[in-house]
């Protein structure tokens, strides 16, 4: 098959026709952006703004703080206004309040600076969600798979060029990283504005027309305890992002003999499989009864890959390499189901008429783990081996929660995806 051709059946493929395939591009240049900015931001603010290493971990974590509250304002506002517009505005704020940091060396502007487009960032992924949702349909699982593969490779990309920059180690180099991720979110801003905006739901259209009345008062998910609980084990779930991220690395340097060089390829092998496997695991999270059903398998693979870490400190070099190779897969199959499961449950249990609020919401869950995530697992490294399996064992018991809220909270007919939601418009 030419390329042509490969190109041609591709876009077939991609649900939400154009419009869903110009998204997957503006993810594309999103984590080509976020990858040569990421890798940098603590030298950046360390050689360039000539901070300290507790001012910085300081600056990063209050900057994550204020970024919380980014999800669930993010989904307000796109219960309220079109979602293209809202996330046109969120990248524009990102590009402002990163170009800024490059007028001030002044600590207190900097942590300004930075919570500001803390916050966008963190809604920007409620947002494109929230997209993808009403322009995929029933097929939005398949499509956040696919766009799950692209910002990978996005951020492949974007470290690359970021590592070929570092190697310079000047100020200039630094800023031109900066500016890069700029212009990143300015591209996106202009590829958005070439987006369509879906319709509101068409029964809450419906509704208004033949009533002549004004909406109801759309549900509140702070009022709504299922949607909270299951958010609340969602926050512990999206643990497998830290643990690979942050906690592996530091496990492998001071707690095992393995080779500190086995971090980095354990981290790159986890991008080619997701990668490799994302969108073919997404027929196993289609419907939301094969969404629940995925928290069986994922509380299992939880168990594989903590006790392999705690496993992996108690031998010599070849113990250790084979035991974090085995946790670095069982983690990675946990983040590509987690995800699918993640994805579809989190719309099947949100109603059409405040879809962006429950969304945002769920967001919170993300960047709670964020900002609490690494202390936990610090804490969990300086314990030891034992500490591992006890992790695992809450994990397997919050997998079990989960799907207990999950069992209550829907409909026990649901043995398809749910109809298409869409985001209200007021």
């Amino acid at each position: 098959m030419d390329l042509r051709s490969r190109w041609a059946t591709w876009k077939k493929n991609v649900p939400g026709g154009l419009d869903g395939r110009r998204m997957l591009v503006i993810s594309f240049i999103d984590k080509c952006g976020t990858g040569l900015w990421a890798t940098s931001i603590a030298l950046y603010f360390t050689y360039v703004s000539g901070l300290g290493i507790a001012q910085v971990g300081l600056l990063v974590g209050l900057s994550g703080a204020a970024g919380i509250a980014g999800a669930p304002l993010a989904g307000r506002l796109a219960d309220r206004f079109p979602v293209t517009r809202v996330l046109i505005a969120a990248q524009l704020l990102r590009a402002a309040a990163l170009l800024a940091l490059l007028t001030t060396d002044h600590y207190a502007l900097l942590i300004l600076y930075s919570a500001v487009g803390a916050l966008p960032d963190r809604g920007t992924n409620v947002l494109t969600k929230l997209y993808a949702t009403r322009v995929a349909g029933p097929a939005r699982v398949r499509y956040q798979a696919i766009n799950r593969t692209v910002g990978n490779l996005g951020w492949v990309f974007g470290g690359l060029g970021a590592a070929a920059a570092l190697a310079a180690g000047t100020d200039t180099a630094y800023r031109l990283l900066l500016i890069g991720n700029v212009l990143s979110y300015v591209a996106m801003a202009a590829l958005t504005l070439r987006c369509s905006e879906p319709p509101a739901p068409a029964s809450r259209i419906a509704a208004d027309s033949t009533t002549g009345a004004p909406p109801a008062r759309p549900t509140s998910p702070w009022r709504d305890r299922t949607f909270l609980l299951f958010t609340g084990t969602e926050a512990v779930l999206c643990l497998d992002d830290t643990i690979l991220q942050v906690a592996l690395p530091l496990w492998i340097v001071h707690a095992t003999a393995a080779p500190a060089g086995l971090a980095p390829l354990l981290l790159v092998m986890n991008s080619v499989l997701v990668v490799l496997f994302q969108v073919p695991l997404a027929r196993f999270g289609g419907s939301t009864d094969a969404a629940r059903r995925l928290l069986l398998p994922l509380a299992a693979l939880f168990a594989l890959g903590t006790s392999a870490l705690a496993v992996s400190a108690l031998g010599g070099r070849g113990l250790a390499v084979t035991a974090l190779v085995v946790a670095a897969l069982a983690l990675t199959f946990v983040e590509m189901l987690h995800a699918l499961a993640s994805w579809e449950l989190s719309v099947a249990l949100a109603p059409d008429d405040a879809q962006g609020a429950y969304l945002g919401v769920h967001g919170l869950a993300v960047a709670t783990q964020r900002f609490g995530g690494p202390l936990l697992l610090t804490g969990v490294i300086a314990a030891g081996p034992l500490a591992w399996a006890v992790l695992g064992a809450g994990l397997v018991a919050m997998c079990g929660g989960q799907h207990r809220v999950v069992s209550r909270g829907l409909p026990t007919s649901s043995s398809l995806s749910v109809p298409a939601v869409t985001v209200s418009e007021q």
